[in-house]
C-alpha cells in the first residue's frame, strides 16, 4: 500500500470533502480522486459514500482509518529519528533535478548555492515532474527544478528560464541537409520521446505543437536513458527533441536547430509557501545562475 495514498485517505476522511481536502494537500481536486479510487480498487472496498455535498465513511473506510493514523503517525516518528541521528540533520536542503539537466547548469547550481549558503549540506535527487511534485507535497524535498508547463496548485515558482530546443536525427537523413528544420516538415517520422508519465503535461503541450505545426508523428517511441535515445536515431528508428548537445553527438546523428524555436525546456525552481527559508531563497538564486550557464535564456 502506497504511504501517499493512505495520507491523502486520511485528510478527506478529516474533511469528507474532495474540495477541501485538495486545497489541504496543495492539489488539484481530480488527481486526488484518483487515488482515492486507485486505493479503494488495491483494498477491493469502497472506502467512501459519494454525495452532493461531499463524502461520507464506510464501514470499511472507518476501520482503514483507525489503523491508518498508527501508521502514518509511527513513520513520521521514524523519519523524525533518522533526522536527529543523520549528520548536519539542521543544515539540510533536499533538492531535485530533472534526469537530463545540463551538466553546466547542474554544476553551477551547486557552486553557487556552496557559495551563498556554505553552512548548508545540499541533498541532489534525480526525478521525474510527477516524483517531483509528489514529494514536494508530502515535504519530502523543500525544492525541485522543474519543467513547464506542469500542474502547480499551491505552489511558488521563481522565475521561468527557457532553452530553444532543436531536432537530433540521423546524418543521413534529408532534412539534416538544412541549416534548421521547420517543424512540420518532420511530418512522417517517428517520434522519440520521454515516456508520458514522466511529465504528462509537458508531453501533451509538445505533441499539441507538433500536430498545429503539422508534424503527425508516424509512431511514438519511448526512452529515458540518451544512449537507448540516440542508438534508436541511429538505427533510423526517429527522430528526437532535445537542447543543443553540450559536447560532440555520436557519429552518424546531428543537432539541427528548428525554424521559430516552437519547442523549449522552460524550466523554473518550485517550492511549497510553508517551506520557504533563507535556504531555499539562496537554491532559487543557484537554479536562475545555472540556468543561466547552461544557456537557458
Amino acid at each position: 500500500m502506497d504511504l501517499h495514498h493512505l495520507k491523502y485517505f486520511v485528510v478527506l476522511s478529516e474533511e469528507l470533502h474532495f474540495g477541501r481536502a485538495a486545497q489541504r494537500l496543495h492539489m488539484a481536486q481530480p488527481p486526488l480522486s484518483q487515488r482515492i479510487k486507485d486505493l479503494e480498487k488495491e483494498l477491493g472496498v469502497q472506502l467512501f459514500h459519494r454525495r452532493r455535498t461531499g463524502v461520507e465513511l464506510s464501514e470499511a473506510g472507518a476501520l482503514l482509518l483507525e489503523h491508518a493514523r498508527g501508521v502514518l503517525d509511527h513513520v513520521a516518528m521514524a523519519q523524525e529519528s533518522m533526522r536527529r541521528i543523520r549528520p548536519g540533520a539542521s543544515g539540510i536542503l533536499q533538492v531535485a533535478v530533472p534526469p537530463d539537466t545540463n551538466p553546466v547548469a547542474l554544476s553551477t547550481m551547486v557552486s553557487s548555492f556552496a557559495a551563498s549558503a556554505p553552512d548548508v549540506l545540499l541533498n541532489l535527487h534525480e526525478l521525474t515532474t510527477v516524483e517531483q511534485v509528489e514529494r514536494l507535497r508530502d515535504g519530502e524535498l523543500d525544492v525541485a527544478v522543474v519543467r513547464h508547463p506542469l500542474s502547480s496548485v499551491g505552489f511558488e515558482s521563481g522565475p521561468l528560464y527557457s532553452r530553444a530546443l532543436g531536432v537530433v536525427l540521423n546524418a543521413s537523413h534529408p532534412l539534416a541537409l538544412l541549416d534548421a528544420v521547420p517543424l512540420g516538415d518532420l511530418a512522417g517520422n517517428p517520434l522519440i520521446i520521454f515516456p508520458r508519465h514522466m511529465a504528462p503535461t509537458l508531453y501533451d503541450a509538445f505533441l499539441h505543437t507538433c500536430r498545429d505545426a503539422g508534424y503527425l508523428p508516424a509512431a511514438i517511441v519511448h526512452a529515458r536513458n540518451q544512449h537507448f535515445t540516440h542508438g534508436l536515431i541511429m538505427a533510423g528508428r526517429g527522430v528526437h527533441f532535445n537542447e543543443e548537445p553540450w559536447t560532440p553527438l555520436p557519429s552518424g546523428i546531428v543537432w539541427r536547430p528548428l525554424v521559430g524555436d516552437p519547442l523549449a525546456w522552460r524550466t523554473s525552481a518550485l517550492w511549497l509557501k510553508s517551506r520557504r527559508s533563507a535556504e531555499t531563497d539562496a537554491f532559487v538564486a543557484a537554479v536562475g545562475a545555472g540556468l543561466e550557464a547552461g544557456g537557458h535564456g
